[in-house]
């Protein structure tokens, strides 16, 4: 006979104390760290314990008792059931206050690293609509919401177009409006929704693998040029007359999109990387523009969703960079994407070498050099950990300046290795991620000192932050 199992206790009167990673707040009960996600300090809140653990304890709010002081309300309809920016209930200052303890928190906790004094976190001038590219998914099974009787529902008001929901691979939030991205986002969005339903295109099912419609990928540069990818589900391949009808009606609504594409994707995963993208009208690219330079983005191009902060975060890096390195340094750009930073740090270099995984990234820095008339940067496809080595290194000369931009997951620790050997004398390590940075920093502290550390807000309301930190050699 299975056991049954134990309900979980609602914990009353609880006294939110401060902000906790990963978009929680904490408080305590009986000894333990208490975990509530959506909550501000001061609010008093009954919690329903999802688990408990040894030593901290995971709920949710079952009821706000008493709002605190600090806390205000979110600008979103979707807010609390779309998870992509918990923080809007939190004013600014305090996210920011919270996104600075957890940059230090996690160098000095998980890498047990000595810090400088460390600056001010660079705060975004937008607090919303400050992304250029946003991403959704077309779903024949939609998240059903608070009140909602599935049982009610018609198969079209089953279907949803948004975010996918975190923990659900196969839900998606249908979104109204999203105020990330400027219009006409949400209009194009919402067209795209509507003229699919009245002509009886099907949704994507994420378990089956099969539909007709599947992804959008919007992206819009400062300048105002707007590119709209539609990703085609399999069912696509055999029916290419409303693959074009649609895109026609697409196109003849939304005249100022200045590059439409589209792709049909018969994997069972999102990635399009691997897939031929065509353009269906005006050209296969748009251009951002980041001081004096030029971006080429096509619609596989990695690029920083935040065009402003990502300003303002290469500028730290190039501010960082010379102060402290000889005139006309050789620089090496180690996972470089589009080469943005080395673009960005060319002025100051004798020759700026880039190293990236994607082959297609590296085609569009070769590019966006050419468009700058920049002569001085070299750019490498490849894995890093495959080709950067000492053969590497000789080849392309000993760099003065290694400047570190990784993925989330942090280097391979035989990069960390072969860098240790060239022994830079300043190493410039940007990340998304302070825990993995923490890790690596961790590492490369056998011959380096931390002489700067500047957080940066790339993503308001959200917990997500930015970290440089400049290190010299010992």
């Amino acid at each position: 006979m299975s056991r049954k199992k134990k309900d979980k206790p609602l914990l009353e009167n609880i006294v939110i104390e401060d902000v906790a990673a990963e978009g929680n707040a904490l408080a305590h009960y009986n000894g333990k760290v208490l975990f509530v996600p959506g909550m501000v300090p001061g609010d008093i809140v009954d919690v329903q314990v999802r688990r408990e653990r040894k030593g901290y304890i995971d709920g949710y709010a079952a009821r706000l008792v008493k709002p605190s002081e600090h806390r205000i309300e979110p600008l979103c309809e979707h807010f609390g059931v779309c998870g992509g920016c918990k923080w809007q209930c939190l004013p600014y200052e305090m996210q920011l206050e919270a996104k600075q303890r957890q940059a230090v928190d996690q160098l000095t906790r998980i890498g047990h690293l000595q810090l400088p004094d460390i600056s001010p976190i660079i705060g975004s001038d937008l607090q919303y609509y400050y992304r250029n590219k946003l991403e959704f998914t077309f779903s024949n099974r939609r998240w059903i919401l608070p009140g909602e009787d599935p049982d009610a529902l018609s198969d079209e008001e089953r279907l949803g177009l948004g975010f996918h929901i975190s923990g659900f691979f196969d839900k998606v939030l249908d979104l109204k409006k999203c105020h990330l991205m400027a219009e006409p986002c949400n209009e194009i969005r919402n067209f795209i929704r509507r003229y699919a339903i009245e002509n009886g295109l099907s949704f994507f099912d994420l378990r089956a693998q099969n539909g007709f419609l599947r992804n959008l990928i919007l992206r819009e540069a400062s300048s105002g040029e707007i590119m709209l990818t539609v990703v085609f589900g399999p069912d696509a391949e055999q029916d290419s007359d409303n693959v074009t009808k649609m895109l026609e009606a697409i196109s003849s609504r939304f005249g100022q999109i200045t590059s439409l594409n589209y792709v049909i994707n018969p994997k069972p995963n999102d990635t399009i990387g691997d897939l031929e993208i065509k353009t269906f009208s005006g050209r296969d690219c748009i251009y951002e523009k980041m001081g004096d330079l030029r971006f080429k983005i096509g619609p596989k191009s990695f690029y920083q969703t935040n065009s402003a902060q990502a300003f303002k975060l290469y500028s730290v890096v190039r501010n960082f960079a010379s102060s402290e390195v000889a005139q006309s340094p050789v620089i090496y750009d180690l996972y470089t994407g589009t080469g943005t930073i080395a673009l960005f740090l060319s002025s100051i270099a004798s020759k700026v070498v880039g190293i990236e995984y994607v082959p297609e990234a590296i085609e569009d820095a070769r590019e966006n050099a050419a468009v700058n008339s920049i002569g001085n940067c070299t750019f490498y496809a490849g894995d890093m950990k495959d080709v950067l080595n000492k053969e590497f290194i000789e080849a392309n000369g000993k760099p003065d300046l290694i400047v570190l931009d990784p993925p989330r997951a942090g280097i391979h620790p035989s990069v960390a290795q072969v860098i240790l050997e060239a022994a830079p004398p300043v190493i410039i390590y940007v990340s998304c991620n302070p825990a993995s940075q923490a890790r690596d920093l961790a590492v490369l502290s056998e011959k380096y000192d931390i002489a700067a550390v500047q957080p940066v807000d790339m993503f308001p309301q959200t917990q997500h932050v930015e970290n440089v930190v400049k290190l010299l050699l010992k």
